[in-house]
């Protein structure tokens, strides 16, 4: 399993004046703890990250490193320097959270940070304004720019993910909620080895967002505009269901047909790459609940048919536990769902890429991110990383990384 995303924990907001995400953890909080002999020494305490500035816009960026420390679970932020300070107790409503930016690289040039290990949390970059954010008294009010009220909402931001701790770094690009902001992540193991990944092809963002405005359906209305005509982003339609601009009942009849197809024929699910034998089978009952039974027979797993909701969001009836039967099923239903390929390819995961978005009712939004992405990788929902399709680059041992704001 992919740690990418692996337990992403979210509560949503409480009854408060900001319509936001209440962030308990980011995404990369569960990345593997070390193997056996592994130390802190395999990566340096503090970890080089250059944010390059290669957008062509001139307006001055903001750079926000925020997250959570894995030692003591605190929630805070990082200077440039590398150092944490945790945030302060906030209050209902929500209390402003103290400024957090780091002034970024003007256009052209590039900012060297400093990431401390034993850290998981988002790197924010806004253009032209600072960000907002806000404190409860046990929690942090994440941006949420798809909410009508967010104070965020008419800046142009984005953020990658990242997890960094004794078993190396993992950083990655998102478009789960939205994107925005075209970026690519790279690191450099002590070997010198480079990764890179999340570069877009030619004018790739303009392209995305005509195809998205142009695709029938409810797609266009995910694009969010500023007074000024600014194409400020895209949200996924999992935010357009809970905003009321995209149709909650828009991949129902696909989902009804792809439980139906198991009543008469079995679905298998392999969700480990590295252990093929270990399988699932999985068939609909009468009532319209797909059970899954492993390899002894024995019933380990059972899915009602979802919402289009609960696809798109990958939770509800949907929700993947931090385990290694129930999650791993739920995550490859999924991920099929999205890529409209359970019902047709009876194994699961489908690994070949052309088989994926083939239908006309299919996840349009993450269908477009990758279809203009330059490797093929991207994140458009969260368990995108089923069969290795995210935008994620990681090292056991790196010695340097990088966000590079790519032109647009």
């Amino acid at each position: 399993m992919r740690t990418a995303r692996r337990t992403l924990r979210r509560l949503a907001a409480v009854a408060v004046s900001v319509p936001a995400l209440l962030a308990t953890a980011p995404a990369h909080a569960s990345a593997p703890a070390p193997a056996a002999g592994v130390t802190a020494r395999t990566a340096p305490s503090l970890l080089p990250l250059t944010v390059t500035n290669d957008s062509g816009r001139s307006e001055q960026t903001y750079v926000y490193v925020l997250g959570t420390n894995l030692s003591t679970g605190r929630l805070g932020y990082v200077n440039a320097s590398g150092t944490f300070t945790p945030w302060p107790a906030g209050s209902i409503p929500p209390s402003p959270a103290p400024d957090a930016a780091i002034p970024g690289p003007a256009r052209g040039a590039a900012k060297t940070l400093k990431l401390p290990l034993g850290m998981s949390g988002r790197v924010y970059v806004s253009f032209g304004t600072k960000l907002k954010f806000f404190l409860t008294p046990d929690g942090f009010v994440q941006p949420a720019p798809w909410a009508p009220g967010d104070p965020n909402r008419d800046i142009l931001f984005d953020w990658t993910e990242f997890t960094y701790n004794p078993s190396g770094l993992w950083l990655n690009t998102t478009m789960v909620d939205m994107f925005s902001v075209p970026q690519a992540v790279e690191v450099t193991g002590a070997d010198g080895t480079r990764k890179r990944t999340g570069d877009l092809v030619a004018n790739g963002r303009e392209r995305i967002l005509d195809a998205l405005r142009n695709q029938p359906g409810d797609w266009a209305k995910l694009i969010h505009r500023r007074a000024d005509g600014t194409r400020l982003r895209v949200v996924s339609p999992h935010k357009g269901i809970e905003t009321g601009v995209f149709s909650p009942t828009y991949m129902d009849g696909y989902i009804r047909d792809a439980w139906e197809t198991y009543r008469n024929r079995t679905l298998t699910v392999a969700p480990f790459a590295h252990e093929p034998a270990k399988r699932f089978q999985g068939r609909t009952d009468a009532s319209g609940v797909l059970h899954f039974t492993d390899t002894a027979g024995n019933r380990v797993a059972s899915f009602p048919r979802p919402s289009t909701k609960d696809v798109f969001g990958c939770d509800g009836r949907l929700h993947a536990p931090n385990d290694q039967v129930v999650g791993p099923i739920a995550r490859t239903l999924c991920a099929a769902l999205h890529r409209s390929t359970l019902g047709h390819v009876h194994t699961q995961p489908a690994t070949d890429p052309s088989t994926f978005y083939t239908r006309t009712v299919t996840d349009h939004y993450s269908r477009t991110l990758h279809a203009h992405s330059a490797d093929g990788k991207a994140y458009g929902f969260a368990f995108d990383d089923v069969g290795g399709f995210e935008s994620l680059v990681h090292d056991g041992s790196p010695r340097s990384a990088g966000i590079t704001l790519t032109r647009f």
